[in-house]
């Protein structure tokens, strides 16, 4: 198994953090959120989706780095409509793990042969 770029140690890195940091903090929080408790799933599946994106691009998961795009590109969506400063903010997140994720050391980090069988 080769080691994982520095591009992409960081952002899985940051995701994991990310989405345990979410975790914690809205773990108080999570009782209180509805009746129904959808919106309660929605939240810990998408910190859970951070963590897990961030987990397997370190193992060489193809998938998890399309994953993490994703989880991005959904903070994105979900920002549209709100101030300008957050949606901002996380467009160039996007534009970065973009940047990060398909350069060329990462592109061979996460093409065949990458993990373990």
């Amino acid at each position: 198994m080769k080691k994982p770029p520095i591009a992409v140690m960081v952002v899985a890195i940051l995701l994991i953090l990310v989405g345990a940091g979410g975790l914690i903090n809205d773990f108080p929080h999570l009782n209180s959120l509805s009746a129904n408790h959808y919106e309660t799933v929605w939240i810990v599946a998408v910190h859970l989706l951070a963590i897990v994106a961030g987990g397997f691009m370190l193992l060489g998961h193809n998938w998890a780095r399309w994953l993490a795009i994703a989880w991005m590109a959904f903070h994105v969506a979900i920002t549209i409509g709100h101030p300008v400063l957050p949606l901002v903010g996380h467009v160039l997140f996007l534009l970065l793990f973009v940047w990060l994720l398909f350069r060329s050391d990462s592109r061979a980090f996460f093409g065949p042969g990458t993990r373990a069988a």
